[in-house]
């Protein structure tokens, strides 16, 4: 019997994120911020692209692609992320692969452009009509199509189900190939992402999705996002997470649909702090935190964004760098 091949089977190393929440935080902030976790051992930042917060407590959404830009500058060998921009609806998918190109300019290809079909909320700010969900899928493959089509630097005319290209070039197209990983929920979002992407994102320790996306043969990254509660104290982080973060207990089919903040708030209003103790870890314990991350690399999760929740943002890096961080690489390498 042949031995196994202990490169092949090696698996591959956890890279740590950090997400850059910039319904949460202003422009300047976001920079800092971003600054910060490169100095703490942070492998990449992950950027949220929204025109709304979810929540009136959460009081931002600058211009994601501004902010990356000046992140570009500030920051020298920290990954960059988008996490995740909708290229169908607020945005021509042609603007897109323009502002990706420039990024990965900026950022001596430190670049990754991540896709998602949208939020309702972000994107009805135009008029546009809200989509159905296989409908978004169609048009956000056409999309990867196009950025991709557009990277190469040569003039290119296109006439789609869903978008219309008119002899649009790149002049300052990127160096090298921009990985596209796309978010993914469910099946449809996977198959797509096993026809179309380099990588996958989710924000639930889900092993199918990964069995999925791998099926075929496909090895690329698999992003997850860990919102933590972080704080001081077990009431504190609860408190801060509730006021910030209860959204998420919605799911994403309630998520993806609903059009206002005041919809959020609304939806969310008999949602306690005490509910959401299952879904967020909060407080100061280590343990705690490891424990939720510890799902998603054990679900297959090879990139690992970690969302600390709330103002305390120097506090947050902190506690990674001090504590998590160690705890993780003992636990994980």
């Amino acid at each position: 019997m042949a031995r196994p091949d202990k490169k092949n089977s090696k698996p591959k190393p956890i890279r740590w994120g950090y997400k850059l929440m910039s319904e949460e935080h202003g422009p300047g902030a976001l920079v800092a911020n971003a600054v910060l976790a490169e100095q703490a051992g942070f492998d990449f930042v992950s950027i949220s692209d929204h025109f709304h917060p979810w929540l009136e407590a959460q009081g931002h959404s600058p211009f994601a692609w501004s902010v990356l830009g000046a992140i570009a500058h500030a920051t020298e060998r920290i990954a960059i992320t988008t996490g995740l921009t909708c290229p169908i609806i607020r945005y021509h998918p042609a603007i897109i692969a323009q502002a990706a190109a420039t990024i990965a300019l900026l950022s001596d290809n430190r670049f990754t452009l991540a896709l998602g079909a949208g939020e309702r909320l972000n994107e009805h700010i135009t008029g546009a009509r809200w989509p159905s969900t296989r409908e978004r899928h169609a048009m956000l493959g056409e999309a990867i199509d196009i950025c991709r089509m557009l990277w190469d630097g040569k003039v290119h005319t296109h006439v789609g189900t869903h978008f219309t290209l008119d002899h649009a070039q790149l002049y300052d197209a990127p160096e090298r190939d921009i990985p596209v990983v796309l978010g993914v929920s469910g099946k449809f979002s996977v198959e797509l992402a096993r026809a179309k992407a380099d990588g996958i994102m989710a924000t639930e320790p889900k092993p199918a999705l990964i069995k999925a996306f791998h099926a075929g043969g496909n090895k690329g990254p698999c992003y997850s996002e860990v919102a933590l509660g972080w704080a001081p104290t077990v009431a504190a982080g609860r408190r801060i997470a509730h006021e910030r973060f209860r959204f998420g207990a919605l799911g994403w089919a309630v998520n993806s649909e609903l059009p206002t903040v005041a919809g959020f708030e609304a939806a969310t209003k008999f949602i306690t702090p005490e509910a959401l103790g299952a879904l967020i870890p909060a407080g100061p314990d280590v343990a705690v935190h490891l424990a939720a991350v510890s799902k998603h690399v054990a679900a297959g999760f090879d990139h690992i964004v970690l969302v600390g929740i709330g103002d305390d943002q120097a506090g947050f890096v902190r506690f990674f760098e001090a504590e998590l961080k160690p705890a993780l690489v003992e636990a994980f390498g």
